[in-house]
């Protein structure tokens, strides 16, 4: 099994996601140029966070041009397993692999802390190593991490499972005061119709070793491992 992690120009969190999985993980994994139509056959692909083309227009609005991508939405749309990041979760909106956007924070401000995290999906690719209803300490740095979405998506994402983290007290209750950026519905994360993409905003890399403060993070690589070692 192999990781391909892509860079934008911008990108600062893509050494961040090659060492978790080739250091903690313990997987082999290679950068993917934004320019290059090829993954290399990758497994699993990596959007991660960062500023692509410095967050010029809308997060993700230049990033989504990018030759990579278009290989990217093929990678899924065959079933393959891609995992979007902060910044990666808003390229993979404005990349049409996922529904709504991501907004300005409420009070516009950003926004860089541990936050905590219930999972609400467990049988996708990235979180089959939870427990429903865990609560995952994972940190979260973002100044557009406001996910919105109109009625009728957030109906389909509710009835088909699709949300898949929902900030949290530690205590594992959703409510306004753990909302760091006033997302609708307390939504965290969602994946695809397939379940095979998932985008988030916390930062697994940044709590995958004990030197980082907690290793909650990694969960999120261990079922990414565990899916491609069962297929």
């Amino acid at each position: 099994m192999k990781f391909g992690v892509i860079i934008f120009p911008g990108s600062n969190c893509d050494h961040d996601a090659y060492w978790t999985i080739q250091q903690v993980a313990k997987q082999p994994v290679c950068f993917l140029w934004h320019e290059s139509h090829d993954l290399e056959n990758c497994d699993a692909i990596i959007v991660p966070g960062g500023f692509a083309f410095g967050d010029y227009l809308r997060t993700g609005a230049i990033a989504k041009f990018s030759p990579v991508m278009e290989s990217v939405r093929n990678f899924a749309d065959g079933g393959g397993f891609v995992l979007g990041i902060c910044n990666g979760f808003q390229i993979l909106c404005e990349s049409g692999l996922l529904p709504g956007a991501l907004m300005r924070n409420t009070g516009l401000k950003y926004v860089c802390k541990p936050v905590q995290v219930r999972v609400e999906n467990t049988v996708t690719p990235f979180t089959n190593a939870c427990s429903q209803g865990e609560v995952l300490t994972i940190p979260v740095g973002h100044m557009e991490g406001n996910y919105f979405c109109d009625a009728e998506i957030l109906d389909e994402l509710h009835r088909d499972n699709r949300v898949v983290f929902r900030y949290s007290t530690p205590g594992g209750e959703i409510s306004a005061s753990a909302n760091p950026n006033g997302s609708l519905d307390n939504i965290a994360g969602i994946c695809s119709a397939g379940g095979n993409v998932v985008g988030m905003m916390p930062h697994p890399e940044r709590s995958a070793e004990p030197e980082l403060g907690g290793t909650d993070g990694m969960k999120i690589f261990q079922s990414m491992v565990g899916a491609m070692a069962a297929r």
